[in-house]
């Protein structure tokens, strides 16, 4: 078992204090956006072990040095992730856990399904796209579910709204640029409307909707309640057409311990809060607005799932042992998590697979580790752990 050191990347949408509060650390007064746990090439984490404990170690024939979990896993797949998981995912972590902390709304966007990633990433490959050029879409040919679990009030937005409530809400701006808009949510077949409306908005001349975002805005602004949210957008965000387009999407206020599935097609976007994310070890990322990187219409529109959806706010599920699953139906991730109480007999946490632990409060014990706030470990496949002592722990580890 490995006490991990995890990057922090500084976003500019980031809090400037909810992750140094968690980790009981001054503020920089920079933006500290998402920690992040795995072994994702962008930041892996970093461990020590001594000479000898691991493949990497006694190839390089180092002491005690610190090295990325990625070079780690690489060296010994199976001993590390465990034969089944590199059966299911290949000889790689297939997660990546994240402390997501929203200081501003993050870009609205949509995530591939596995089939479609693989065509789009194999599409730009023959046609020799840059793998970091700023128009290309497909980083990798994976998928990218994700699920945010709440540490504090969390606000995002959540799978489309019924037509009929989005032209509603629309209409109450009393902005006349958008009575098209409201006229063809209330006109057209559910899937048919929610796909036009969301293409005009996208493909509408970009002074002019800016014009159209900022009377939104005002209106908004002045109207409150269920519009103030889109103001606080449109804050963040002047002229941009996703503060129009964020308007069809459903609204979701998380209360702490409660989270919510992204699927394959799905429109969303967090706008605020701390949280506990987990997703497939993917950077597949389609924009749909609230951003200034590269928008790219015709693929969004091809991915999209154009059906209204309720959000489906996820609570904990009971487990043997004092385990809370978060389900979901993806195999990549499960996450799951154990409040702890003094007294309490040591949980056994040995699996086939391996796993990442994540303290959120208190102070935990993983085997011999103590852990604070904010700091984790790596568990190697089938490698002994008990977890005892008293605060949370969030478990990751893969469905196999």
């Amino acid at each position: 078992m490995d006490r991990l050191s995890n990057t922090v990347r500084p976003y500019a949408w980031g809090s400037t204090t909810a992750i140094p509060e968690l980790l009981g650390t001054a503020p920089t007064g920079e933006p500290q956006a998402e920690m992040w746990m795995g072994a994702h090439p962008g930041a892996p984490s970093r461990l020590t072990r001594p000479a000898g404990t691991d493949t990497a170690a006694g190839a390089a024939g180092s002491g005690a040095g610190e090295r990325s979990l990625t070079d780690v896993i690489a060296a010994d797949p199976e001993r590390e992730l465990g034969a089944p998981a590199v059966r299911a995912f290949g000889p790689r972590l297939p997660f990546l856990l994240k402390l997501l902390a929203a200081g501003a709304p993050l870009s609205l966007q949509v995530h591939p399904d596995l089939a479609q990633a693989q065509q789009g990433y194999a599409d730009e490959e023959a046609r020799g796209i840059p793998v970091d050029a700023p128009h290309r879409t497909y980083k990798d040919a994976n998928h990218k579910p994700e699920l945010i679990c709440a540490l504090t009030p969390f606000d995002g937005l959540c799978g489309f709204r019924r037509p009929a409530e989005a032209a509603d809400l629309i209409a109450a701006l009393g902005v006349d640029s958008l009575k098209p808009f409201v006229d063809l949510l209330r006109a057209h077949p559910e899937d048919g409307a929610l796909r036009e409306v969301l293409t005009a908005i996208l493909t509408a001349d970009p002074d002019e909707m800016a014009h159209t975002v900022a009377e939104a805005a005002e209106a908004a602004g002045r109207l409150g309640g269920a519009h103030a949210p889109y103001a606080q957008i449109a804050h963040h965000y002047p002229g941009d057409p996703g503060v129009i387009a964020a308007m069809l999407l459903n609204y979701v206020q998380l209360q702490p311990g409660e989270a919510m599935f992204l699927g394959a097609g799905v429109p969303h976007a967090y706008l605020g809060g701390l949280g506990v994310e987990i997703m497939a070890n993917s950077d597949n990322v389609l924009r749909c607005g609230l951003t200034p990187k590269h928008v790219d219409v015709p693929e969004l529109l091809r991915i999209v799932r154009f059906e209204a959806t309720e959000p489906g706010i996820l609570r904990p599920e009971a487990a043997p042992g004092g385990e809370e699953v978060y389900e979901t139906p993806v195999d990549e991730f499960r996450l799951s998590r154990y409040v702890l109480s003094s007294g309490g007999r040591p949980v056994d946490l040995t699996a086939p697979t391996a796993q990442i632990l994540l303290c959120t409060a208190g102070a935990p014990r993983a085997g011999e580790i103590a852990l604070a706030p904010g700091e984790s470990v790596f568990v190697p496949a089938d490698e002994s752990v008990e977890v005892a002592g008293t605060g949370t722990l969030f478990r990751a580890t893969v469905v196999v």
